[in-house]
């Protein structure tokens, strides 16, 4: 299956957390701290948003970041994706 989002919505996936810390220590799986950078999968159309014009700025492959308590998260074949509007992505790496 594939995620196919509508309007101006945004699937992402997650960026792996650090195992190690600078120094060299290796983690715990429950120290672990998950960040808040994700890969953008899918993006949707745009359009007409509650009577506003949208244009996606966000491609596919582009690394971005996002609040952390923003989107939903929906689990696909065993990956998870989170899924927000554009304008929950607070920056784009480069």
């Amino acid at each position: 299956m594939k995620l196919k989002p509508l309007a101006d919505r945004v699937v992402l996936k997650q960026d792996a957390a650090e195992e190690r810390t600078s120094s060299g220590i290796y983690l715990t799986s429950s120290a672990q701290e998950k960040p808040e950078v994700y890969e953008v999968v899918e993006v949707g159309p745009g359009g007409l948003v509650e009577g506003n014009e949208v244009t996606m700025i966000v491609t596919p492959g582009q690394k971005v970041l996002v609040g952390k308590y923003s989107g939903s998260k929906v689990k696909l074949d065993e990956q998870e994706y989170t899924i927000v509007r554009q304008s929950d992505i607070l920056a784009v790496i480069e």
